[in-house]
């Protein structure tokens, strides 16, 4: 009897055959916003929009830290806001292409440490003013939004989803390869 390669080995050969359908039309779609990531990208905004309204009605918004929240408040703002109408327009799926999921990932993570920094920074103001403890519960609140988001984009790009529009993948082959 002879040691080494047994008398036959089995190679798996995995193929991705994969379909992507996707409507180029710019129209409007409220349905949009009863979905999930919707709603999320919603909460975002107007958490995002109430922290610096409530950092603008304090007296020491000129320092620093308000400074910063505002910057971190007003930067997630409008890049959500952004995202969100290209989401509600279809201007996703029309450039379906661009890796939109991975875009959304770094940002939703960039901007949930962010609003863990800035949030933690007001809130060590709170003391001083009401509004400020606001803030920062605003800031914590809109930090795990984004965490959120940040999950569903990284479980949406490890099941290999396209941000808007639908794409199928079927997986299949196994191949037995004889001893020569």
């Amino acid at each position: 009897m002879q040691q080494g390669f047994p008398g036959q080995h089995t190679t798996t050969t995995t193929v991705n055959v994969g379909t992507t359908a996707v409507n180029p039309t710019i129209r409007l779609d409220t349905s949009y916003f009863k979905t999930l990531p919707g709603i999320l990208k919603v909460v975002q905004v107007v958490l995002n929009l109430l922290g610096f309204i409530c950092i603008i009605s304090t007296v020491l918004r000129y320092n620093s830290r308000e400074q910063w929240f505002n910057t971190v408040a007003m930067g997630g703002f409008w890049f959500t806001g952004i995202i969100l109408c290209f989401y509600v327009f279809h201007i996703i799926e029309k450039f379906h292409k661009i890796p939109w999921l991975k875009i959304e990932l770094v940002f939703c993570l960039i901007w949930t440490a962010c609003n863990l920094l800035a949030a933690s920074l007001v809130a060590g103001d709170a003391r001083i003013d009401d509004a400020l403890a606001a803030a920062a519960v605003f800031g914590f609140l809109a930090m795990v939004a984004y965490g959120i988001d940040a999950w569903l984009k990284f479980m949406a790009i490890k099941r290999g989803d396209i941000a808007q529009g639908e794409r199928q993948v079927n997986q299949s082959g196994t191949t037995t390869i004889p001893a020569y």
